[in-house]
Order: structure tokens, then C-alpha cells, then sequence
């Protein structure tokens, strides 16, 4: 029987009457909890007339706020503000830049723990990971700071006397970055933080279901920006729906696009940007794998899969969805695995031992029950879970069972393997050889995450080599989730190819030249080539 947390969010009492949980929260971050309305648009001046995007708690179902979205004419107005906005911020030395910054992570500190409370409200994550998601933040600007004075070119060797070559990296302009429900706080900032560093002006556009997060981010922004004497345009917010992120994507202003959302949606916003000659990063689909192998500790891997499978209730890009086992090992995994699902507290994402809070939104349920549907359909055996939960204390929630099915099928061209799924649905397949299971992993469209239980520096080997994994995050004894903020994060593949975060993630934020530089008395051609008369 699942243990079951009573204490949820209030329900909605007349117009704008909100519980006393989610007034709280808001007051703390500066966001008026008994307005009528909120202005969603940013960019030096609050302000947002065009039409009401409503902002529901997931766990209740009450309407937190009314957010008032970015019309036609506001939106052009902001997005002309950030432009004037980067031609003043590219002109501020790097360190200086990084300096704002370390502003920033203080700020953002400081309301680490309520921010990461309206996370867990607005989008229904957990506590701790709402926290956490905020701390990705903080840490993100931590790095920004020391890349503020490290963002280097290059001295190419020239082949010309007196010559020399530099590979110079500058600002590239305004940055667009379009985020998705399930991080409302976290990939802006990873892209805002790199963004900044580089000389550049950011336009968010966050997703229309999360608009209070990204309103609470920008107030912390704004404030120090303007404690700074900077324009507020640095980092403008223009929420809004469909039209509000195709204006954005489309505007000649704003030469690189950072999208993280659906496959099908990124391949609409990968065209667009390639049509006017732009710059795009695309994180999209998951569907990732773990592969269990018969040396595996047992004790790690199965919290790992419990969590990479589970943890957001399935709605992380890197959840684990797929779960290919050794057929040796397969009883006594699967056994402990459904003993951890058969504990695990579900309820208020906001009471500290509660693991799993709702799906974001009542269309994650339908897509939820859809999936589960198809797999009773397709003879698949299910292990555990497989409905919503009926308990009188969760009925005005999204929340559905956590659940583990063994397809009849390990057809990796199956809808059931080949599509993400973003909920806690997690397939299980049986394999005999390695070699098999890589290729499993590799048969499906997406490349994000991959993980590999084993003691053996042999699987690793060939896991981590050019045989190995395709996807972009390749882990050996770590779950699919999880990925800290020093190394690049994206997938490849049908991911989108993206890089966000660490690494050499920065370089896609500028606009590369090389120089060549001639401090010589005469002016020889390259390759020997003699033009003279």
C-alpha cells in the first residue's frame, strides 16, 4: 500500500482567494498574491495586456495566479529594449560581466529555498528537487564567474612571415530562450548564466503553464541589474503561448535560439532558425536507457533506476524509461525494484519525505493512461502501477501510480520503445549479451542519456568507445538522471545535438572571427601564390 501524504495545496475560494501555502509563497518572492492579475513582460518595465495564461497547482488544481502574456506590439517593443540592452552589455569587460553575475548567484541564493518551494507549487516536483533545480542555477553562475575571465580564443601558427592568426570570440547578440515546464527555473539559467558571461542579452520565453517561476527568477535579476545601473532588457521576460515563442524564434534580432521541448516542436524551431541564417541549441526528447549487467552492485543500481525512473514523477528529460536487464540477474532486480516502488510516499510535493508529487498538468494524465492502455493492449505484463491513484486526499491532483511493464515485444522500432513517454512508466527488456543491449539502446530515435551497471573495466570499455552508447550522456555506475552543471549537457540524434551547461557549452553563445594580423614590412599570399605584376 502506498503511504500517503494528507497535507495538500487549499482549493480555490472565489475569485482570488488563494490557501494560505501558496500566499505564503508568493509574498516571500514579491509576487502579489491577491492580484487580480499579473503583467508577464519584462524588459526594464513591468507590463503584459494581451491574453491570460492561468497558472494551476498541480497537486489541487487551484488557479495560483492570472498572468497576463506579451501582445503583438509589446512583444516588438521588448524585443527592440534587448537589443539595446546587448549593445550596451557587449561593451562591459568580461570580468565585470562576471562580477554581475556573482550578484546574481547571491541574490538567487538568498531565496534559494522559497524559490525552490514556488517550483515544487507551480510545477509539482518535489521539495528537494524543487531546491535543488534553483541551486543548478546558483552553481551555473558560479562557473559564468571564473568563464567570465576565461573565455578564450586561440594563436594560430601562420605560415607568412611576420604574420600571425587569432581566433576571437565576441558577443553574438540577443539570445532567445524558449524553456520547458518540467525546469522552470534551472535552464534558464544555464543559458542565461553563459549567455551573460559572453557579452550577450537573453528574451526568455518560459513555458505558459510555469509563468510564476519565471517571474520570481526576473525579479531577482532585475533587482540587481538595476542595483547595477544596467538595463533590465538584459534579461527580458515575455511569456506567452504559441505565437508569443514563433515571433521569437523568427525575429532577425535574435541570432541564437536556445529550445528545450518536444521532438516535434524542435524540429519545427530547428527549421525556422535555419531559414534566416541562425544559431540554435535544441534540447529535446529523452527515452533513456539502463543497462543492468550480472556483476552490477545490486545495492547502487536499484536506487538508481527507482530514482531515474520515478524522480519528477517520470518528467525529466533524462528520466529512465527503458530498463534492459541481464536475463541472469533479471528476478532478483525486478523483485527488490517493485519492493522499493510498493514504499514509496506520494502526495504534497512540499512535505519533506513526500518522493512523488503530481504530473504537471490533467493532458500528462491522459498521455499517461494513453501509454498504459497500449501496453494491456500489446499483451505487456504489468508489474506494478498502471492507473491514477483513487485516494480521496490526491482526487484533485494529477497524480497516477509509478509503473513497471515487460513488453511482449523488445522490437526496439516498437511506438512502445521508440517513443518517449513523460511519465513514470518504466519498460523492461531481457538481454543475454551485452552487445545486445547496446544495440537496443541505440535503435531508438533519441540520444540523451544512457547508463551502464558493471564492475567490469571490460563493458566499460566497450560502452564509452566507438561501439558503445550514442547518446550524449554516456554513464557507467550512475543512473540516466542527475547530470551536474561542469560538463556539456544535450543529447544527439533526434535530441537535437544541443549542448547546455559546462564544457565547452560557452562557445556557442559567441560569434567567432579569425584574424590574421600582418606586423611585417611586406604582404606575402598564402600558399606560396604569387600575384605581382
Amino acid at each position: 500500500m502506498m503511504l500517503l501524504r494528507h497535507t495538500v495545496c487549499g482549493t480555490l475560494q472565489g475569485a482570488r482567494s488563494l490557501s494560505t501555502r501558496a500566499s505564503a509563497i508568493l509574498s516571500s518572492l514579491d509576487i502579489p498574491a491577491g492580484a487580480a492579475e499579473l503583467p508577464g513582460v519584462y524588459d526594464g518595465q513591468w507590463s503584459g495586456s494581451g491574453d491570460v495564461l492561468e497558472s494551476v497547482c498541480p497537486t489541487t488544481g487551484e488557479v495560483l495566479a492570472r498572468v497576463r502574456s506579451a501582445t503583438p506590439h509589446e512583444l516588438h517593443e521588448a524585443l527592440g529594449k534587448s537589443k539595446e540592452a546587448y549593445l550596451h552589455l557587449r561593451t562591459v569587460p568580461a570580468p565585470k560581466r562576471g562580477e554581475l553575475l556573482r550578484q546574481i548567484r547571491e541574490a538567487l541564493s538568498a531565496k534559494r529555498d522559497v524559490l525552490g518551494a514556488l517550483v515544487s507549487l507551480e510545477m509539482g516536483k518535489i521539495k528537494t528537487e524543487g531546491i535543488g533545480e534553483v541551486q543548478e542555477f546558483v552553481d551555473i553562475c558560479d562557473y559564468a564567474v571564473g568563464l567570465s575571465r576565461m573565455m578564450n580564443g586561440r594563436v594560430v601558427a601562420s605560415e607568412r612571415p611576420g604574420h600571425t592568426i587569432l581566433e576571437v570570440p565576441n558577443p553574438i547578440g540577443v539570445v532567445g530562450v524558449l524553456t520547458a515546464f518540467n525546469f522552470p527555473v534551472a535552464v534558464y539559467g544555464w543559458n542565461f548564466s553563459l549567455s551573460v558571461a559572453a557579452g550577450n542579452a537573453n528574451v526568455w520565453k518560459p513555458s505558459p503553464s510555469t509563468p510564476l517561476c519565471s517571474i520570481a527568477t526576473t525579479k531577482i535579476i532585475a533587482r540587481v541589474l538595476e542595483k547595477n545601473g544596467l538595463p533590465g532588457a538584459i534579461s527580458t521576460l515575455i511569456t506567452g503561448g504559441k505565437d508569443v515563442g514563433e515571433a521569437i524564434v523568427a525575429s532577425q534580432d535574435v541570432p541564437l535560439v536556445s529550445f528545450t521541448g518536444s521532438e516535434a516542436v524542435g524540429k519545427v524551431v530547428g527549421k525556422a532558425v535555419q531559414s534566416k541564417f541562425g544559431k540554435s541549441i535544441l534540447e529535446l526528447g529523452g527515452n533513456n536507457a539502463s543497462i543492468i549487467m550480472p556483476d552490477a552492485d545490486m545495492s547502487l543500481a536499484v536506487p538508481a533506476v527507482f530514482f531515474g525512473a520515478i524522480g519528477t514523477a517520470g518528467q525529466r528529460c533524462t528520466s529512465t524509461r527503458r530498463l534492459y536487464l541481464h536475463r541472469a540477474i533479471a528476478p532478483k532486480f525486478l523483485d527488490a525494484l517493485q519492493k522499493l516502488y510498493a514504499t514509496i510516499s506520494v502526495g504534497d510535493p512540499l512535505v519533506d519525505d513526500t518522493l512523488l508529487g503530481p504530473l504537471h498538468t490533467r493532458a500528462a494524465v491522459g498521455i499517461y493512461s494513453d501509454a498504459v492502455e497500449r501496453l494491456r493492449q500489446s499483451g505487456a505484463e504489468i508489474l506494478i502501477g498502471g492507473r491514477k491513484y483513487d485516494h480521496a486526499a490526491l482526487s484533485q491532483g494529477n497524480f497516477v501510480q509509478p509503473t513497471i511493464a515487460v513488453p511482449r515485444t523488445t522490437d526496439p522500432a516498437d511506438k512502445i520503445w521508440s517513443t518517449e513517454t513523460f511519465a513514470p512508466i518504466l519498460n523492461v527488456g531481457l538481454f543475454d549479451e551485452l552487445e545486445q543491449a547496446i544495440e537496443w539502446n541505440n535503435a531508438v530515435p533519441q540520444g540523451l542519456s544512457s547508463s551502464l551497471w558493471t564492475r567490469d573495466i571490460r563493458n566499460v570499455g566497450k560502452w564509452i568507445g566507438p561501439k558503445g552508447s550514442d547518446a550524449g550522456i554516456v554513464n557507467v555506475n550512475v543512473g540516466t538522471s542527475g547530470a551536474e552543471i561542469g560538463a556539456a549537457f544535450g543529447g544527439n540524434k533526434s535530441t537535437g545535438w544541443g549542448r547546455e551547461s559546462g564544457g565547452d557549452a560557452w562557445k556557442q553563445y559567441v560569434r567567432w572571427s579569425a584574424c590574421t594580423v600582418n606586423f611585417s614590412d611586406a604582404a606575402p599570399l598564402a600558399q606560396g601564390v604569387n600575384f605581382s605584376t
